[in-house]
C-alpha cells in the first residue's frame, strides 16, 4: 500500500489513507491483534505527513478498526466479522411495530444496588471507577467555603464556577464558550427536555436515531410530540440521505451523534459537519446529546456537531453521569439560539439546580483532579470493553454478532433469529444475571432478539462465568427452537 501527498489536498488523503486500511483490515489483510507502523514510521514508509497519518489513525479509533496501547502503539482491534449489522426490518422505518417497554423497564432497573446480581444491563461505569474520596472531600470544601453553606438556591442560569469550567473544558470539542452561554440541569435528560420543550410544540415531529434509547423515546411522545425514526449505521451514524428525505416533516432533531445508545455508533467528522449544514440550510435544529462524549478509547476526543455550528441551531446537552458522579445529577445544555427560551423553561419547572453538587463537580474541576481521573476512566473502559466482547466471542454462539464501538460503556449484540431477550432476561435473573433486552432499550419488536450488555464493572472471574453461563443459556434457547 502506497498514498502520496503529490497533487492532493490533505483532507482527501487522509480519507483515502483511512478507507485503505479498512478495507485491509475487512478483506483481513491485517489480522485482528496485528501493530500497525508507528504514526512516524508510517509517514516515513509513505512519504505523506505526520498530521495525515495521525488524523486517520484517530479517525479509524473512534470507529473502532484499531486502538492505542499505552506505550505500545496501534492495534487492529477484535475481527470485525462478528460486528453488528443493521437488521433489514428498519430499512422501512415508519413501519417498524412498537413495543411497550415499561413492566420490563421497571424490572430490569430496579434493586440495581442489590449485591448478589451481577448487573450486565446498565450503561455507565462502576462506582469502584469513580473517585468518591475525592468527590467527598471535594464536597466538603465546597460547602465550608460556600457563602450559605449550600442551603441556599442558585442563581437560575446555574453554579458560575461549574460553568465556567464546563466553558474552559468545551475546547477538547471544538468548543469556543462563555459561561454565559451554558445553562446548568439535572442530568442530561432534563437538559434535552427543556432543549425540545423550547423548539418544538406538542403535535410536531422529531426525528431521533433507530435503534435509539427508550428513554428519549418515552420523553419526546411525553411532551407531545410524535417520532420519525432515522435509520443509523453502526459506524457513520444516522443515514443523512434518508433524513434530507424526511426534512419536510420535521421540526427537530435529536441525535446521539458520539456513541449512541445502544448501537455504540460516533459518526465521523465530515458527517457531522454535513448534518449541522444540512439542517442550518433548513432552519431546523439539532439537539445533541453528547453525554457519552468523554468515554473515547483513542488518542483524541471527538469532535462535537455544535463545533461546527454557526447558526446557533445545535442546542447541546451533557452531563457527568457517565464519567462522574450519577446521583449528583449535574447537567447542562447549550442552547446557542434558544437560550432565553430555556431559561424560562427552567424558571417554570425547576427554578434551580442543586447546589452543593453543582458546586462540588465545578470546583472538581476547576483544581485539575478531573482530567487525571477521565484518562484513568478510559482506560480501563477501553480495556473492559475488549474483555468483554472477547469472552462474549468464547462463550456465545459462532453466529452471534456484536457491536465494536470506540468508546461509551456497553455493547450492542444481535442473537440467532430464535431468541426472544425478554425470555433470555427472565432465564438469566433466575441465575443472578441482569441484562437489558432489545426491545425494552429500544421500544422496538424487531430488535426483541438482540441484547445490550455494559461493560462498566472491571472484568473479573465471576463476571467472565457470569457471561460463560449466559452464553449456555442461549446455545439452550436455540436448540429449544429447532
Amino acid at each position: 500500500m502506497h498514498v502520496t501527498d503529490k497533487g492532493l489536498e490533505t483532507d482527501f488523503l487522509y480519507v483515502q489513507l483511512l478507507e485503505k486500511i479498512k478495507w485491509l483490515i475487512r478483506n483481513s489483510t491485517f489480522k485482528p491483534g496485528d501493530k500497525l507502523s508507528s504514526i512516524r514510521a508510517f509517514s516515513r514508509e509513505q512519504g505523506i505527513s505526520i498530521t495525515t497519518v495521525y488524523k486517520a489513525y484517530a479517525e479509524l479509533e473512534v470507529m473502532g478498526y484499531i486502538e492505542a496501547r499505552p506505550k505500545s502503539g496501534y492495534y487492529v482491534k477484535a475481527n470485525r466479522k462478528h460486528s453488528y449489522l443493521i437488521p433489514k426490518e428498519i430499512e422501512v422505518p415508519e413501519n417498524v411495530e412498537e413495543f411497550s417497554p415499561y413492566d420490563m423497564t421497571v424490572e430490569v432497573y430496579k434493586n440495581l444496588d442489590e449485591e448478589n446480581i451481577i448487573q450486565l444491563s446498565l450503561s455507565a461505569p462502576a462506582v469502584t471507577l469513580l473517585p468518591r474520596a475525592k468527590l467527598n472531600k471535594t464536597m466538603a470544601q465546597a460547602i465550608r467555603t460556600s457563602k450559605d453553606g449550600g442551603i441556599g438556591y442558585e442563581e437560575i442560569q446555574g453554579n458560575k464556577l461549574l460553568r465556567n469550567e464546563i466553558a474552559r473544558h468545551s475546547v477538547n470539542w471544538g468548543g469556543n464558550l462563555s459561561a454565559n452561554e451554558i445553562v446548568t440541569t439535572q442530568g442530561c435528560i432534563e437538559a434535552l427536555q427543556f432543549c425540545l420543550m423550547a423548539v418544538t410544540n406538542p403535535g410536531d415531529a422529531v426525528a431521533i436515531e433507530t435503534p435509539g434509547f427508550f428513554r428519549i423515546v418515552n420523553l419526546i411522545k411525553n411532551l407531545g410530540l410524535t417520532v420519525i425514526k432515522i435509520p443509523t449505521d453502526p459506524e457513520t451514524g444516522p443515514d443523512l440521505k434518508y433524513l434530507k428525505s424526511q426534512l419536510p416533516n420535521i421540526k427537530a432533531c435529536l441525535f446521539t451523534p458520539n456513541f449512541n445508545n445502544p448501537l455504540g455508533s460516533c459518526m465521523p467528522e465530515s458527517n457531522k459537519e454535513e448534518l449541522v449544514e444540512l439542517l442550518a440550510q433548513h432552519e431546523i435544529p439539532l439537539i445533541e446529546d453528547d453525554v457519552f462524549g468523554e468515554c473515547y478509547f483513542g488518542t483524541t476526543r471527538p469532535k462535537t456537531c455544535k463545533s461546527f455550528d454557526k447558526k446557533g441551531l445545535v442546542l447541546y446537552c451533557s452531563s457527568i453521569s457517565k464519567t462522574l458522579a450519577p446521583g449528583y445529577r449535574v447537567g447542562w445544555c447549550i442552547p446557542g439560539k434558544f437560550i432565553n427560551k430555556v431559561l424560562q423553561i427552567k424558571t417554570t419547572h425547576s427554578l434551580a439546580s442543586p447546589g452543593p453538587t453543582h458546586a462540588t463537580v465545578g470546583l472538581f474541576f476547576n483544581t485539575g483532579r478531573l482530567d487525571l481521573h477521565l484518562r484513568k476512566l478510559r482506560s480501563s473502559l477501553a480495556t473492559q470493553c475488549r474483555q468483554y466482547g472477547q469472552a462474549i466471542r468464547k462463550y456465545f454462539p459462532t453466529n452471534t454478532q456484536i457491536s465494536n464501538p470506540g468508546g461509551g460503556c456497553f455493547l450492542w449484540i444481535r442473537l440467532d433469529n430464535g431468541i426472544d431477550s425478554n425470555k433470555l432476561y427472565q432465564k438469566a435473573i433466575d441465575k443472578k444475571i441482569r441484562i437489558a433486552p432489545g426491545n425494552m432499550i429500544t421500544g422496538e419488536n424487531c430488535f426483541s432478539n438482540y441484547i445490550r450488555i455494559g461493560f462498566g464493572h472491571p472484568f473479573t472471574r465471576n463476571l467472565e462465568t457470569s457471561l460463560e453461563i449466559l452464553g449456555q443459556l442461549i446455545t439452550e434457547m436455540i436448540a429449544d427452537t429447532q
